[in-house]
């Protein structure tokens, strides 16, 4: 019995990350995915880009993630974090920052932009690496990171411009748009 209860705690210890969590979405209409939690809401597409994935991005910080793919590599994914203090996008966002680096990529901007109606435009902190040139494009990744009552939604677009500037554009400010309305609303 002894033994039993000792090999049942080894193996609890060597694997804790065999324990099943909840998922924490659940389907809506349409093919969208609703983040339980927050209220947002991961539609099966936006614009150009299909879902891909919904699921729990981060046991640690509680973050979950939806990831959108479209034609020719473009590639985005949304973060969803709770906090229990301020947000500051440029320290969540710092284990990318020096992955984008270590690989070679070079920053070209770093901004906040001012996204939605101009008597109540929602900052968000945005920083872009260029990863790669081919021909006439160059690829680029966003990292962008707003807080949102007590969420940070953080945004990632990995693209080509100049061809897909527009597509990263409509997928930004469709995620904030909808993020602005939805967990607000969910409160």
């Amino acid at each position: 019995m002894r033994c039993a209860v000792v090999c049942l705690a080894t193996a609890l210890i060597a694997h804790p990350a065999s324990a099943q969590t909840a998922d924490p979405f659940t389907d809506g209409k349409n093919g969208d995915k609703v983040h339980s939690a927050s209220g947002f809401v991961c539609p099966a597409k936006i614009g150009a880009f299909e879902r891909d994935t919904a699921s729990e991005s981060d046991v640690e910080t509680g973050a979950d993630a939806c990831d959108y793919a479209a034609l020719d590599g473009i590639y985005g994914t949304i973060k969803l974090i709770p906090l229990s203090g301020p947000y500051s996008p440029s320290n969540s966002l710092a284990q990318d920052f020096i992955e984008q680096e270590g690989t070679g990529g070079k920053r070209i901007s770093e901004s906040v932009l001012m996204l939605g109606p101009k008597n109540s435009a929602l900052p968000i902190y945005a920083r872009t690496y260029r990863t790669a040139r081919a021909e006439a494009l160059e690829y680029r990744i966003l990292f962008a990171g707003a807080q949102i009552g007590n969420w940070a939604v953080e945004v990632t677009v990995e693209y080509a411009d100049p061809r897909d500037t527009p597509a990263e554009k409509e997928f930004l400010s469709a995620v904030y748009d909808s993020a602005r309305k939805q967990i607000v609303a969910a409160r």
